[in-house]
């Protein structure tokens, strides 16, 4: 067992209500999203929403009616005041970098794959002693990071040297391209990049800056991220209050990486 799952034997509730059986082992975002369903659950029972008779299964698993009570919940009690052109205009001018077309970058990578089982402390402290041998490699000697890539990389590029050729940001994942776009470094970038794949050392070889966009083009977008801001924290201060009245076992609510208020 690890530090971010709960024992075989633990059950943790929610004023009574389980969330898991005593056979399973959940990891630590699972439980707590278990948690936060359970309680908007209760919630719109208490609002009168949803009717007393449907109850809570241990597997996590909600009605459509409880779902639909839950919407419905969240309709009533979460204030999201619509954003003014002024905070659109503060947040294109603070992530300006972000609204470029036809960025590209041409990079390389080592991937260390994160699979079923891996330790994910073990395989980070296998990587950096390669990261730092790439990154403080004399440029004008052999190329140490096409080596360490042909011999480390479980990625398929590895045989080519890590080359992933020129890329835009919708050729990468998420996480990948915030470390990627936006930024002006070329060269090893100065820390482990982690994704859903794994861990990856990536050297930035080249940068075509793109246009960047006009604000007007853009608004619309970011009118809509800072919805799912004002959503986001809106929700997570509802849930506190929430948690703050109830009687929770055997799970811990104060994280803020729980997926259901991502």
């Amino acid at each position: 067992m690890t530090i971010d799952t709960i024992s075989v034997h633990a059950v943790a509730s929610i004023n009574g209500a389980r969330l898991n059986t005593p056979e399973e082992t959940l990891s630590a975002e699972v439980l707590r999203q278990r948690a936060c369903t359970e309680l908007l659950r209760q919630a719109a029972q208490a609002a009168g929403l949803l009717a007393a008779s449907d109850i809570a299964f241990a597997d996590g698993v909600i009605s459509e009616a409880a779902s639909a009570a839950i919407d419905k919940l969240l309709e009533q009690n979460l204030q999201l005041p619509e954003p003014s052109a002024e905070a659109c205009r503060r947040y294109y001018e603070a992530h300006r970098s972000s609204y470029r077309s036809g960025q590209r970058v041409r990079a390389r990578h080592i991937l260390f794959a994160v699979t079923p089982g891996v330790d994910v402390a073990a395989l980070r402290k296998h990587a950096e002693p390669i990261f730092l041998e790439v990154r403080c490699h004399d440029a004008q000697a052999a190329d140490a990071f096409s080596a360490a890539a042909r011999q480390w990389s479980n990625c398929p590029s590895g045989e080519q040297g890590g080359e992933l050729g020129w890329l835009m940001r919708d050729d990468c994942a998420p996480e990948f391209a915030r470390e990627l776009f936006g930024h002006i470094e070329v060269g090893v970038l100065p820390r482990l990049v982690h994704t859903r794949f794994g861990l990856h050392i990536v050297e930035v070889l080249e940068r075509e800056p793109g246009v960047t966009q006009t604000f007007a083009s853009v608004q619309g977008a970011i009118a809509m991220t800072l919805r799912q801001q004002a959503y986001v924290t809106a929700l997570r201060q509802y849930l506190r209050l929430l948690a703050g009245a109830a009687v929770v076992e055997g799970v811990e609510l104060d994280s803020s990486d729980t997926p259901l208020v991502q």
